[in-house]
């Protein structure tokens, strides 16, 4: 996993001549800073050897910085002043649920939401761990070695199919839903972050501030997360861990859920920020 030490924020982009290339971004930024942008290119495989090519090109469009993720493993009330607002019991083990490939978005692409799950339309302000390399059995003294690094993320979130009593105890089919994880708008190596549970979230919809919270305020640490879910279960590289949300959420907040046309911006010190907006088809 030599990539992660040659470059510090990954972003994969369409640059002026309509190409796909992956770029190193030296500064945190939002992603809609970086358009117009000059970045340094790279080439290679994020999870193998990558190499400067010693040319820049110009962003026109930011892309999702993983062209595809084998599984999103999610974690639920990982908060506790999301606990705390939910009037929930915090649960021995950390609450795991899944969203599948297909949900990965881009982080200023919209969201498309089917006619069905208009209602009670909600964000979930998350921080994402990016997996570097296969893991099973992880210790939880070795959990960071196996993180290529992180990303901010939106779970985006169908409450109607996620609440009674339609949903029947589970989280996942509100969740999974085509372009319903966000992410981006780069992967911060961990070299740059040395402690994920130092990090400052802030979720925004239209401008108004939602969720404010430290990483710190986690229920489980990331280190936690990882030795839980590799637990007799093979971790691949490019799986994508949603830490879970803080307080703040739509479905707590008066008049809080999305609307059509509602943008949310999703903000990690240190990562940046993505921002996408909700189209009711």
């Amino acid at each position: 996993m030599s990539s992660s030490f040659s470059w510090s924020r990954l972003i994969r982009f369409v640059d002026e001549n309509g190409a796909v290339r992956y770029g190193d971004v030296v500064e945190e930024r939002p992603a809609s800073e970086m358009i117009g942008t000059k970045v340094d290119t790279l080439d290679g495989d994020p999870f193998g050897a990558m190499t400067r090519t010693h040319q820049q090109a110009t962003v026109t469009k930011i892309l999702c910085p993983l062209e595809s993720t084998p599984i999103f493993m999610c974690i639920g009330l990982n908060y506790r002043q999301h606990a705390n607002e939910a009037n929930l019991t915090i649960a021995e083990h950390p609450v795991v649920f899944t969203k599948p490939a297909d949900a990965l978005n881009s982080p200023l692409d919209d969201v498309t939401v089917f006619l069905d799950i208009q209602s009670q339309l909600d964000y979930e302000g998350e921080l994402c761990v990016i997996i570097g390399k296969d893991g099973k059995n992880i210790p939880e003294a070795e959990a960071l070695d196996y993180v290529l690094g992180y990303a901010a993320g939106n779970d985006v979130s169908a409450r109607k199919f996620q609440l009674p009593p339609f949903s029947g105890g589970q989280f996942c089919y509100g969740k999974s839903f085509d372009g319903f994880a966000p992410v981006g708008p780069c992967i911060v190596s961990k070299t740059l972050i040395a402690d994920p549970q130092t990090l400052d979230l802030v979720t925004r919809v239209d401008g108004e501030l939602r969720q404010q919270t430290s990483t710190a305020d986690m229920i489980w640490t990331v280190k936690q997360i990882i030795a839980h879910l590799s637990r007799g279960t093979t971790l691949r590289k490019g799986t994508i861990i949603m830490t879970g949300t803080p307080s703040g959420v739509g479905l707590f907040t008066p008049n809080g859920l999305l609307k059509d046309g509602s943008v949310v911006e999703v903000s990690i010190s240190r990562v940046g920020s993505i921002q996408n907006k909700m189209v009711f088809e």
